[in-house]
């Protein structure tokens, strides 16, 4: 089965806001069990998965900074909360057999690995699932860049961005029945038409290496081997 792969290495970007599932905020068991499951899949299918979680559902650090708060201290909050989601998804995957291993860029000994780029690597090549957590260590960053920059670190061919939408709409689909959604975009597209499918700095650092990006809806089961499999199930992002 793993010849079928398309994408044999791939990094996932989960947004916090989608662990919230329908609460008002927080981590929903159900969101984490079924994110778990898909994850499953892919590595049963052979691939190589890493992944990067936001930490919307919890703290954000913009917002923090918008509300007067000093942004270096606030983008350090945000970072720790992703740590919180990264534990949550760990011990999810370990519940139902996936082995995972969780690397903090923010040295924390106790509760994760410091992140080294060759051991992420070798942990992969073993069949392990690594959750990239505090980002990129910095503030000002974004864990959609993080997500980027993890995945040229650690050569991964897709970067698949799992949403509560199917895929790149021209407006917001939930605000407005008449958006129109893109099967395909350029990293220029993106940036020229101001689309939100992440910051600036991400597309950008994945359009210098012409590293592919597919968005895609996480709710709808077996997406995410459709898309390792190389079904373009979303809206694909390339040169």
């Amino acid at each position: 089965m793993t010849e079928k792969l398309k994408y044999h290495r791939m990094l996932l970007k989960i947004s916090g806001e989608a662990l919230m599932g329908k609460d008002a905020y927080g981590i929903n068991t159900s969101v984490l069990e079924f994110v778990a499951a898909e994850v499953k899949e892919v590595i049963a299918a052979g691939a190589e998965l890493g992944l990067v979680i936001g930490a919307g559902n919890i703290f954000r650090g913009v917002a923090g900074a918008s509300k007067g708060m000093d942004r270096t201290t606030a983008d350090n909050m945000g970072m720790l909360a992703t740590v919180m989601n990264s534990l949550a998804m760990q011990d999810a995957l370990e519940r139902i057999g996936v082995i995972t291993r969780v690397m903090s860029a923010i040295p924390m000994q106790s509760v994760s690995e410091p992140y080294i780029r060759r051991r992420a690597t070798r942990h992969l090549e073993k069949g392990r699932v690594v959750i990239f957590a505090a980002g990129t260590g910095n503030p000002y960053f974004t864990t959609d860049s993080a997500g980027v920059l993890r995945a040229l670190e650690i050569d991964a061919e897709i970067v698949i961005k799992a949403t509560k939408v199917d895929g790149v709409y021209d407006r917001d689909p939930f605000l407005d029945k008449n958006a129109v959604k893109f099967d395909h975009l350029t990293y220029d597209d993106v940036l020229q038409k101001g689309l939100r499918v992440m910051d600036a700095a991400g597309i950008a650092l994945a359009k210098e290496d012409n590293l592919p990006i597919m968005v895609l809806n996480m709710g709808v089961p077996g997406n995410i081997k459709r898309a390792a499999l190389g079904e373009n199930v979303g809206t694909l992002i390339t040169a």
